[in-house]
């Protein structure tokens, strides 16, 4: 067992970092004031190939693996960007990955060199606002005709809707109540977001005000056969292949988010002197800082045995949900005892903290609750009997 990166993954942290120095707190501070998308941060980073870090080199990608996708995703949240600067990438990393594994060959040589350059932009329609997490009930509907679908329905938190020219979608294409099984009957489809037939409105949200959530609805939007993704009905079991891959992204970014605020809040008590002494001198002020480092580093240590498991072909459904769990507890720690090292400075967005702990809630939340991963763990690790 390793507990450390190879020279290679250690000169991929230190290159996404050196690329992310670019863009200082400054930046960072205006693109959460004035919600404008970071354009020049996310050109550098494809300009760099980060875009298609985990994506076949046959496709135009690096071919790397989750574990090294993870690094470069943590050292973005790490840099300062938090999550405005690893959500505006973040899709583009792994959203592809079901298109990539379950799609023809004619359609990821069409389709995936587009969104590696940056030409296509993509978003998810999964969630919708009677379904929540349940994703069998979703009530978005795929219906065939002769030679397509025409897709009506509803999807809520889409990112990065206002910007996508695609969207992978799932839908039913049969109903609920004619299939044995609810997973079953669900289709996956890459679609051209046609906005006279999609309405994207964005959500006013507590942080990340660059990045886009959106309520979708979709009305009558007819798209052509080749759009499907995949064997018709078997949509579900497609979105499974990516969930522990994103988890364990959510998980890496969370830790670095912490690992920022962390670090903003040691360099304040090292040089904030009150009563004569800097302020880190004082137990009460050091021992909460180095409780959330023991959190992190705990929490990472579990990220990438997640991301080790998955690499390794192995199954890893545990190792990922616990990965994002820690990650998101650990980075929101990690956050609140930032702001309150600063006291009342904490309070001010010139000292950066405020924006990292709104943002902290988000890994908390997405992609999954708390209360869901403890029934899966409850259920899948301990034996225990299903409780919903």
């Amino acid at each position: 067992m390793q507990y450390g990166f190879t020279d290679e993954q250690q000169a991929i942290r230190e290159s996404v970092l050196k690329l992310c120095s670019r863009f200082g707190a400054e930046y960072w501070r205006s693109i959460d004031e004035t919600g404008q998308f970071p354009e020049a941060f996310v050109s550098a980073m494809c300009e760099a190939g980060w875009l298609g870090a985990a994506m076949p080199v046959e496709l135009g990608g690096s071919g790397l693996g989750l574990t090294e996708a993870a690094i470069a995703m943590q050292a973005v949240a790490e840099s300062g960007a938090g999550y405005s600067g690893a959500s505006a990438v973040h899709l583009n990393i792994f959203g592809p990955m079901p298109l990539a594994r379950f799609g023809t060959d004619e359609q990821k040589r069409r389709l995936i060199p587009r969104l590696i350059s940056g030409e296509d932009k993509m978003c998810f329609g999964v969630t919708e606002p009677d379904a929540g997490l349940d994703t069998t009930s979703l009530s978005t509907r795929a219906v065939r005709t002769n030679d397509g679908y025409v897709l009506r329905g509803r999807k809520m938190w889409t990112t990065m809707a206002q910007r996508a020219t695609k969207m992978l979608i799932v839908a039913r294409t049969t109903p609920r109540a004619e299939v044995k099984k609810a997973t079953d009957g669900i289709s996956l489809f890459y679609v051209d977001f046609d906005r006279e037939k999609i309405q994207a409105t964005p959500i006013r949200k507590m942080g990340r005000k660059a990045i886009d959530s959106n309520a979708v609805f979709i009305d009558d939007l007819y798209v052509p056969a080749d759009a499907l993704v995949g064997e018709e009905g078997r949509g579900f079991y497609y979105l499974l292949e990516g969930l522990n891959p994103e988890r364990v992204l959510i998980g890496a970014e969370a830790v670095g988010l912490g690992r920022a605020a962390l670090g903003k809040a040691s360099a304040y008590a090292r040089e904030r002197v009150v009563f004569g002494r800097p302020i880190g001198k004082n137990q009460g002020v050091a021992h909460p800082l180095a409780r959330v480092w023991a959190e992190l580093e705990a929490a990472n240590l579990m990220t990438f045995k997640a991301a080790a498991l998955y690499d390794a072909g192995q199954e890893c459904g545990a190792e990922a949900n616990a990965a994002k769990y820690l990650g998101g507890e650990a980075g929101f720690h990690a956050c609140e005892a930032a702001v309150l090292a600063h006291g009342g400075m904490g309070y001010a967005k010139e000292y950066d903290v405020e924006r990292y702990f709104r943002e902290a809630m988000i890994p908390r939340i997405a992609p999954v609750s708390r209360e869901m991963i403890f029934n899966f763990i409850a259920e899948r690790v301990l034996g225990l009997p299903r409780s919903y």
